[in-house]
């Protein structure tokens, strides 16, 4: 499914409608999308949507570069973003952890070191076992794991939606056994035994997702295609929180690059192709600008902090 939808998506790039305003000096060489994770899902799937449509009207070389950091979720490739130079030559397709937790765990990201131009995707994201798994939803989780090991298995222990789990599996008086961080997680991870349950996006597990069983949806609300599947916040009493990715720029990036950058994405997030990715998969597509992003960042900080405490990190 995934590999059917980035297919379609980059084949009907072409067709977005409209015309830009002429630019004036930006871009004028090689623009590189950084993904900080493997080539695939849905954050993938739009960035080179984005970056076709800009190399399409710009005419300049414009290209996608997956810097998947294992255990190290989306930050080893931040830093990378974060070391090149301010001038829109490379930019950040990043998920909210990296402004929002990045700063937190003193790894050389500042509250100000990146730029928000703006939020294009908020991920379905899920809880997810095997279908012969003996639990269906949280609480029967909970109640499974008070006398057998659990392994979580997710994109690293920082990621927003593995702090939610922690969160949840406290309020809900239980301990996943372990957890392990991985580059990717979809059927085979669950087949294969290397995790009980796994926290990941439905673009990851589309192939066999008749085959598992959903525990719960991570974000504001129930996600339409998963019937009768609760949000982990309505489950376990948590605070609400969504992963979202946007773009981002280094401070100190001139206005013109955010502007050209924010004007092409939003024209993409528009697209028939884009819409369409949204209606066949769930995930959530569209644009927000820098400052309505900037305030989605703090708010969000404040959540994970909270949440974080709770469970000592």
């Amino acid at each position: 499914m995934k590999n059917l939808a980035l297919t379609a998506a980059l084949a009907a790039t072409t067709a977005l409608v409209g015309a830009l305003p002429a630019y004036a000096e930006y871009p004028t060489s090689p623009v590189q999308f950084v993904v900080p994770f493997p080539p695939g899902d849905f954050e993938d799937i739009l960035t080179r949507m984005i970056a076709a449509n800009m190399q399409e009207k710009t005419g300049v070389s414009v290209s996608v570069v997956n810097k998947p950091g294992g255990g190290d979720g989306p930050f080893p490739g931040a830093l990378e973003v974060l070391a090149a130079p301010a001038d829109g030559t490379v930019v950040g397709s990043f998920v909210g952890v990296v402004p929002i937790v990045g700063p937190l765990i003193d790894i050389g990201i500042e509250m100000d070191s990146f730029v928000p131009v703006g939020i294009f995707l908020t991920y379905p994201f899920v809880l997810a076992a095997s279908g012969d798994a003996p639990y269906s939803n949280m609480a029967e989780l909970a109640a499974y794991a008070q006398d057998n090991d659990v392994v979580l298995g997710h994109f690293g222990a920082s990621l927003t939606p593995t702090v939610a789990s922690f969160a949840a599996a406290q309020a809900m008086d239980f301990e996943f056994a372990d957890d392990s961080a991985f580059d990717l997680l979809d059927c085979n991870t669950l087949s294969a035994g290397d995790a009980d349950v796994i926290n990941t996006t439905l673009a990851l597990i589309e192939p066999c997702l008749d085959d598992l069983n959903i525990l719960a949806n991570i974000g504001n609300d129930p996600i339409a295609k998963l019937d009768g599947v609760e949000t982990l916040s309505s489950q376990a009493g948590i605070e609400d929180l969504e992963l979202w990715n946007g773009l981002f720029v280094t401070k100190g990036t001139p206005q013109e690059v955010v502007d050209t950058l924010a004007a092409i994405a939003e024209e993409t997030m528009a697209s028939e192709a884009a819409q369409q990715l949204m209606i066949e998969t769930g995930a959530g597509v569209y644009w927000q600008d820098a400052a309505t992003a900037a305030g989605r960042v703090a708010n969000d900080r404040e959540v994970v902090t909270g949440m974080m405490e709770a469970i000592g990190q």
